[in-house]
Order: C-alpha cells, then sequence, then structure tokens
C-alpha cells in the first residue's frame, strides 16, 4: 500500500524557468476532484507520467500540490486537469492575469489571438506585460470570449492602479469629479459609477468619523484611513455589486 513520505522530502522535479509565475491553484478542488474519481495520489503521478509526458511527476508532488505546498505550473495544470477529467479553470484559484484566465478557459495562445484578431506574437507580449492593446471591438470579443467580469477586465488590461489612484482621489475630495475619469477605466454605464463613488465617499467620510470618535486621536483616524485606500479598488466593486446604495 503507497504511503506518504516524510514531509521533509521534496519532489523530484525539474528547476523552473521563473519565466511565468504558476496559475492560483485550488488545491481543495484538486484533491476533491481526485477523491471523486476514486483516485489515489499514486493514480494521478503515473497518469502524469505514462499519458502527459511528466516523467518527474511522484506521489509526493501530487500530495505537495494538494497541500498547497507547491503549485503546478501552466503546462503541470493542464495535464492535471485531463487525469481528474475538469477544465483548468475548476482547479484555479481567482485569476488575475490574461494568461491565467487563458489557461483557466482551456484556450491556447492562438485561440485567443484568432478570436479577438491579434497577430500572435503581439497577442503574447501583451501576456508577458499585462497590458492589453486593443480597440474597443478586440476588448469585447476578449470579455466574451474569457467570460470576463468588469473587475476582471480592468485587471486584465492593466489599468488597475489606475483605478485605485481615481478613487483614492474620490474618496478623499469631491466624488462628482471623477465619474467621467472613472467611466473611462472601468467597463460600465455612469450611473452605477456615480452611485459607487458616492458609496466610497460616504463610506470613507463615515469610516473617519467613528475613528476618531472612538480612538480619539489623528493617529488612528489616519492609520484607519490608510487602510481604507489601501482596499479601495476592492470597496469600489463592492459598491458596484450592491449597487452603490
Amino acid at each position: 500500500m503507497w504511503a506518504v513520505s516524510r514531509p521533509s522530502a521534496r519532489p523530484n522535479r525539474p528547476p523552473s524557468s521563473g519565466a511565468h509565475p504558476p496559475p492560483p491553484f485550488n488545491a481543495l478542488a484538486a484533491r476533491r476532484l481526485r477523491a471523486a474519481l476514486g483516485m489515489g495520489p499514486h493514480h494521478v503521478a503515473h497518469t502524469l507520467r505514462a499519458s502527459y509526458g511528466l516523467p518527474y511527476v511522484t506521489p509526493d508532488l501530487v500530495v505537495a500540490w494538494e497541500r498547497g505546498t507547491a503549485a503546478p505550473s501552466h503546462s503541470e495544470l493542464a495535464a492535471l486537469a485531463g487525469v481528474l477529467w475538469c477544465s483548468p479553470g475548476e482547479l484555479i484559484g481567482r485569476p488575475r492575469t490574461l494568461r491565467e484566465h487563458r489557461v483557466a478557459r482551456g484556450l491556447a495562445p492562438e485561440d485567443v489571438a484568432r478570436a479577438v484578431g491579434h497577430e500572435l506574437q503581439a497577442y503574447l507580449r501583451m501576456e508577458e506585460t499585462g497590458r492589453w492593446h486593443g480597440t474597443e471591438r478586440q476588448s469585447a470579443a476578449l470579455t466574451e470570449l474569457l467570460a470576463l467580469s468588469p473587475a476582471d477586465v480592468v485587471t486584465v488590461t492593466g489599468r488597475e492602479d489606475r483605478l485605485a489612484e481615481l478613487l483614492r482621489s474620490a474618496a478623499t475630495t469631491r466624488w462628482q469629479a471623477y465619474v467621467r475619469p472613472v467611466s473611462k477605466v472601468v467597463p460600465l454605464e455612469r450611473r452605477p459609477v456615480e452611485r459607487a463613488l458616492q458609496r466610497l465617499h460616504q463610506d470613507y467620510q463615515g469610516h473617519m468619523a467613528a475613528t476618531l470618535s472612538w480612538g480619539g486621536g489623528h493617529g488612528d483616524a489616519g492609520d484607519g484611513g490608510r487602510e481604507f485606500l489601501d482596499r479601495i479598488v476592492e470597496h469600489f466593486w463592492t459598491a458596484v455589486e450592491r449597487g452603490g446604495g
């Protein structure tokens, strides 16, 4: 009967080139999917070696993936999805980058480039840099192909830092002045942007007032305000989902 080796044992795995960080791996989903198929880690490792050309995969490595102490590379994750009879997206946590969203959908770079009307090398450069360069039509095609939410669109197109900058200003000054600039960054109609910015402003001001009342010091208020602003993009999308009210 197969037994897990000591936790200190390190799987015999080829060194990573470091070119692409591994996708966010959902270790719990992998373990549940394997158990549902009645497979042990040794079965998964054997199939990855025999059918997917990964001769270095051992039961130890599979266990390390499922424990979250190691993460499969993009190619390893695609092979693991084949073994577990699922889509790569079921093994990925919340995708953030353009590459991660593509892998989650089980698409090759050629598929995406062709669907959105980009040359392959141009598309690959966008994945490398994290900066999307496309027309409105191409952006709409990308959004549909990868089933991107508005928040995903902002992230994969490299506009999250700009959005955070605008939102901090809207929360701390006159929010009305930032409706149009924010609307140019996020794929939303003007009205939900207005409601979300108003909510952010009110929440920030209320947070500051409460902190002053409870803490009794401006230093505490400043710390509380900075914490709110550090998560301003998250607060914005929450306000959008709630309708700003």
